[in-house]
C-alpha cells in the first residue's frame, strides 16, 4: 500500500493520467494546425480549450503522484489536498481561457472573414469528440474507483471538450452546407458565435469544478448522508448511548471523522478500546481511506447539552 492506495491502483491511476496527457497533446496539435489553415476562430478556441485540458492533465498527473505519498513528519494528515489544489488551479485556467476565447470571437464578429475548407474543421472536431469521449469514460471509471478528485476533474474537462467540439462541428457544418447550397447567404458569423458558445460551456464547467475542488480546501463537512450512515451504524449498537461533537472533512481521497461516544460508565478501558476498533473498522469498510478519531466518555445520565444532541437513549 502507498498512501492508502494499493500499488496496482496507483499504477492504474498513473496510466490513465498519462493517457490524458498524450491524447490532449495530439488533439492540441491537430486543432492548431487545422484552425490556422482554415482560419476558424472556433477551431482555434477549441485548440486553446484542449491546451488547457493538457495543462490540467499535467497538473492532475503531478497531483495524483504527490497525493499518493504516505503521511510524514511534515504532513501528518497526508498529501491529499494536492488533488484539491490541482482541481482549483485547473478551474482558474479554464476561466482565463474562456475570457480569451470570448474576446477573440467578438473581434471576429466585428471583422468577419470566410473560412476555407470547413470540412477539415468538421473532421478534426469529430475526431476530438470521439477521442475525448473514450478517454473521459476511462478517467471517470478509474477516478471514481480510486476516489481521485484530480482524475475526476480531468475527466470532466475532457467530457466538456466532447460537447464543445460537437458544438463547433455543428457550426462548421452549418457554414459548409450554407456555402454549398446557399452561396449568397452570409454565414461568417456562425463561427465566432460557436466560439462564444464554447466559452460559455467552459465557464459553466469551470464554476462547477471550482465548487467541487475548492470546498475541501476550506475543510467543509462531509455530505450529510455519510454522517447519517455513521450515526445509524452506531445507533444499532446497544453499547453506545450517544454520538456527538462530530467533526468531519475531506482531503483528496481521504475522509476524516472525529467524534465523541458516550458508553456505559462501567465499561473497562479494554472494552472501550475494542469498541473503537470495531467502529473504526465498520466506517473504513463503508468509506475506505478514512481516518477516525474517537473520544470515549462515560454515560452518567447527567445529559450535558452536547451529549443530549446525539443521544440514542429515549428520555422522558
Amino acid at each position: 500500500m502507498v498512501g492508502g492506495m494499493t500499488d496496482s491502483m496507483k499504477k492504474q491511476v498513473m496510466r490513465v493520467a498519462t493517457l490524458s496527457v498524450v491524447s490532449n497533446t495530439i488533439l492540441v496539435v491537430l486543432k492548431v494546425i487545422v484552425g490556422i489553415l482554415i482560419g476558424s476562430v472556433s477551431v482555434i478556441s477549441e485548440a486553446i480549450h484542449s491546451g488547457i485540458d493538457l495543462v490540467a492533465a499535467l497538473i492532475a498527473f503531478f497531483a495524483v503522484k504527490e497525493s499518493s505519498k504516505p503521511a510524514d513528519a511534515d504532513h501528518p494528515y497526508g498529501h491529499g489536498k494536492f488533488e484539491n489544489v490541482s482541481g482549483t488551479i485547473e478551474a482558474v485556467l479554464i476561466f482565463i481561457a474562456a475570457i480569451w476565447i470570448i474576446a477573440e470571437a467578438i473581434h471576429k464578429l466585428r471583422n468577419p472573414a470566410a473560412i476555407e475548407e470547413p470540412s477539415w474543421g468538421i473532421g478534426v472536431m469529430l475526431i476530438s469528440s470521439l477521442v475525448n469521449l473514450c478517454v473521459s469514460e476511462i478517467l471517470f471509471r478509474v477516478g471514481k474507483k480510486a476516489n481521485s478528485i484530480a482524475i475526476q476533474a480531468d475527466a470532466w474537462h475532457l467530457r466538456t471538450d466532447v460537447y464543445t467540439s460537437a458544438g463547433v462541428m455543428f457550426g462548421l457544418l452549418v457554414m459548409w452546407i450554407g456555402a454549398k447550397f446557399f452561396p449568397a447567404l452570409n454565414m461568417n458569423w456562425v463561427d465566432p458565435v460557436a466560439a462564444i458558445f464554447v466559452a460559455l460551456l467552459i465557464i459553466i464547467a469551470a464554476y462547477e469544478l471550482t465548487i467541487h475542488a475548492a470546498k475541501d480546501l476550506f475543510d467543509v463537512s462531509l455530505p450529510v448522508e455519510e454522517v447519517t450512515w455513521v450515526a445509524n451504524m452506531l445507533r444499532a449498537r446497544s453499547d453506545i448511548k450517544s454520538f456527538h461533537h462530530v467533526k468531519t472533512r475531506k482531503s483528496g481521497k481521504d475522509r476524516f471523522f472525529e467524534f465523541h461516544l458516550a458508553v456505559e460508565a462501567q465499561a473497562t478501558v479494554a472494552e472501550a478500546h475494542a469498541m473503537t476498533d470495531e467502529v473504526s473498522e465498520a466506517i473504513r469498510n463503508q468509506y475506505p481511506e478514512s481516518h477516525i478519531t474517537i473520544h470515549i466518555e462515560p454515560c452518567d445520565d447527567r445529559c450535558s447539552p452536547g451529549c443530549r444532541s446525539g443521544c440514542f437513549v429515549k428520555k422522558n
